[in-house]
């Protein structure tokens, strides 16, 4: 059902529709929430309205709000990054969603596993597309056996289904070594292929292994020589589709010291929010915007980081330097002790930690730089519920700046154009 929370002076004065009065349908199908009138944008549509019966309405005359549920997630899943979490963390973060409709606005990945069929047919009736789809694995038996769900080795049929029916699927595997890694990952990626371009790309991302796993299932950190022979495998499955379909996260290249991937090979960078191509994004942003500058007077900069990005952010940091007159900026990386120092990149970077690195560092600078990515969306709040004001008091005198620009805003802050 939808509850209308808002109505145009059009719809107010042409229809018998009221704040408050309950949408049970549109169009002949059940009112579930608000994708069900952004689909008719511009269009009339026919209102079953509680009390009214039939009422025609221009879609986008009306506000509503749904009183469905977030769906979450019925898996149990060996490598869930929920599930290696410390107690005591603000409730939002334990929420295991699931959520189709927050798959296509918000771009959040969903497993389908929770899936049923008339919403299946909705997805494909309402063109909810692109969606972000977490299939792991096409090997039935495995996909059940890594999500803990005995109903998970469908995937295949519905990304057959949602590719036919005209959505765009981006697809992601998280890699557990000697699992679904190899063989299988060949195998999932070919399966996938057979559906391009509708199926857009596959990223495959290494599991996020937290020193919170005592009575999880072991799973094997990755090295240098494991993200080597991983990243050959991508290449050479890359190389026989004849387009860049498998996107390795940046985490692979880091680990066995390669190269990255020229920004080029990521498109459009439709997967940057899970790590690929983030850092080639950031070094290619950051060179359009560098160029000579001065600062007013001599300043220390450091800027704060993940263990993982440090030589990348060190590297910037003294090309800045050359180009910058009176700036002496450097990285600073930051070790994770909150969730373990298994995890490096700045994104899983919490409060306590960063400002541990930074009284130890007292002294030594005069501006601090984070990334956005370390504090909550639409909020200044970082993981482990230290708030940046908190952090700001906790470090007075120190002038703290979020970057939230990427490369380009980098080199403005290190600049110093606030």
């Amino acid at each position: 059902m939808l509850k209308i929370t808002a109505l145009s002076k059009s719809a107010r004065r042409e229809t018998a529709l009221s704040c408050g009065d309950i949408i049970r349908s549109v169009n002949g199908y059940p009112a579930v929430d608000e994708l069900d009138l952004l689909y008719f944008a511009g269009e009339t549509v026919l209102l079953e309205v509680e009390g009214k019966g039939e009422v025609r309405a221009r879609a986008d005359e009306i506000q509503v709000k749904s009183e469905q549920a977030i769906r979450t997630c019925h898996n149990h899943c060996t490598f869930c990054f929920v599930d290696q979490m410390p107690k005591g963390m603000r409730e939002s973060l334990y929420v295991k969603d699931d959520d189709y409709a927050m798959s296509f606005e918000c771009g959040n990945f969903v497993t389908l596993t929770n899936l049923k069929e008339e919403e299946l047919e909705r997805i494909i009736r309402l063109k909810l597309s692109p969606l972000y789809v977490s299939v792991h694995t096409v090997n039935p038996a495995l996909r059940c056996e890594l999500l803990n769900n005995r109903f998970a080795g469908k995937i295949e049929e519905q990304i057959r289904r949602l590719a036919e029916g005209g959505i765009s699927v981006h697809c992601q595997a998280v890699i557990v070594p000697h699992k679904n890694d190899g063989e299988d990952l060949k195998n999932t990626a070919r399966t996938l292929f057979r559906y391009f371009p509708q199926v857009c790309d596959l990223a495959v991302v290494p599991t996020g292994l937290t020193k919170y796993r005592e009575g999880l299932t072991q799973i094997p950190d990755i090295d240098g020589e494991y993200s080597a022979k991983f990243l050959d495998t991508v290449d050479e499955l890359n190389q026989e589709f004849g387009v860049n379909f498998v996107l390795p996260a940046d985490e692979y290249f880091i680990k066995a010291k390669r190269a990255l991937k020229p920004a080029e090979f990521y498109g459009d960078f439709a997967q940057i929010e899970n790590g690929i191509g983030m850092t080639s994004k950031f070094i290619a942003d950051f060179h359009k915007a560098l160029q000579p500058a001065a600062r007013k007077k001599h300043t220390r900069v450091v800027s704060v980081c993940g263990v993982s990005a440090a030589e990348t952010v060190q590297s910037l940091c003294e090309q800045a330097n050359e180009s910058i007159e009176n700036l002496q900026a450097r990285a600073l990386p930051v070790k994770n002790s909150f969730f373990g120092e298994s995890v490096t990149c700045t994104g899983l970077l919490t409060g306590q930690d960063i400002l541990a690195a930074l009284q130890a560092e007292k002294g030594s600078y005069d501006e601090v730089i984070l990334a956005s990515d370390t504090l909550k969306s639409f909020e200044e709040v970082f993981l482990c519920g230290m708030t940046l004001k908190d952090l700001k008091k906790k470090l007075r005198g120190s002038r703290i700046f979020v970057n939230a620009s990427g490369g380009e805003g980098f080199f403005r802050l290190l600049a110093g154009k606030k």
